[in-house]
């Protein structure tokens, strides 16, 4: 770390925030960092550390913030930015973190989620970036994370045939049920993730965080991810309510919908076991482990639906159940 706050006061020492002080952001499960720069004034801006020998890249995030931008939509201006040693400085958006002035004041939940699923109608309503796709056999394989991390860990056993068959069932199902057009998905859309922004308008009410790994998606991606939070309980009306506003909005087929957003929702639960069970296990956070019985909930409701018939049986046998037990173990 010494090394990169030499490269840090290089970057800032070019710029008008050269003298700023500096206070530590709280972080997410990457390897990126963010600090706070304060002017005496009170004015702040945010840097971004993402270490290119870690595998980070400022650019998607530069690109993908400039297209939101040129939307109407309030991701944070691009403010400078070096790209070879990944710094950026951006717009701070702010602490009122959705998830956050949620807990203060819950009577705003049902308006702060309306608001949420406004910004993905007008954003599918855009038109769309160059984007790599997120298709059947990459969401499968992403899925796969669950029985390699999760339940192989747990039954302290693998088993290579068991992947294959899930894997390949799991692509035939996705390609039958994710049609349609494609839009921009942002992947991780939810709660803690969006910011508001009371004193703008419309739909740049909601400030965006987080988007570096857009892909080429299904529309039931995000509102997924925002339904089907793994940080937060979200009421089953507001679910309901939420995505039939969605529907009425954007004229999609409901029925084709709800089964893309059903096998999504088992999609990405899926991944997200397996996520939060290497970071318990293998990078020593425990605290992503307690998240997990949440997790297994949304992803244990999505298999009773029809669309999920020819894998469900085998995935109430394959994956353990996360009992107390099974938690410890998972957190190493």
């Amino acid at each position: 770390m010494t090394d990169r706050n030499h490269l840090i006061s290089t970057f800032l020492s070019d710029t008008p925030w050269q003298d700023w002080t500096r206070e530590p952001l709280a972080g997410d499960a990457s390897n990126r960092r963010y600090e706070r720069l304060r002017h005496h004034d009170g004015t702040s801006v945010v840097l971004m550390d993402a270490p290119p020998d870690q595998d980070e890249d400022v650019a998607p995030f530069v690109e993908i913030a400039t297209y939101l931008r040129d939307q109407g939509l309030s991701a944070p201006e691009i403010l400078a930015e070096d790209r070879t040693n990944g710094f950026l400085i951006i717009e701070d958006l702010g602490d009122a973190i959705f998830a956050r002035v949620m807990r203060d004041d819950p009577a705003q939940e049902r308006a702060l989620y309306e608001a949420a699923t406004d910004v993905l109608i007008a954003l599918h309503d855009a038109p769309m970036p160059e984007l790599e796709p997120l298709g059947p056999r990459l969401m499968a394989e992403l899925s796969g994370l669950a029985f390699e991390k999760y339940r192989d860990v747990i039954r302290e056993e693998t088993s290579a045939e068991h992947l294959a068959r899930f894997t390949n069932q799991f692509e035939d199902i996705l390609r039958r049920t994710i049609k349609g057009d494609v839009v921009l998905v942002q992947r991780d859309y939810h709660a803690e993730n969006l910011i508001w922004l009371p004193e703008r308008t419309g739909v740049a009410k909601v400030g965006l965080l987080d988007f570096q790994a857009a892909r080429a998606g299904h529309r039931a991606y995000d509102l997924v991810s925002l339904l089907q939070d793994a940080r937060r309980d979200v009421p089953a009306a507001i679910e309901m309510q939420m995505m039939d506003r969605y529907v009425t909005a954007t004229g999609v087929d409901e029925g084709s919908f709800r089964a893309a957003y059903t096998v999504l929702g088992v999609q990405r639960n899926m991944r997200i076991l397996g996520v939060f069970a290497r970071l318990g296990r293998d990078y020593g956070k425990p605290q992503y482990v307690d998240l997990i019985p949440r997790v297994w909930d949304h992803f244990h409701r999505g298999l009773d639906h029809p669309a999920m018939a020819p894998l469900a049986e085998f995935l109430h046998r394959e994956m353990p159940v996360p009992t107390p037990e099974v938690l410890d173990r998972l957190r190493g």
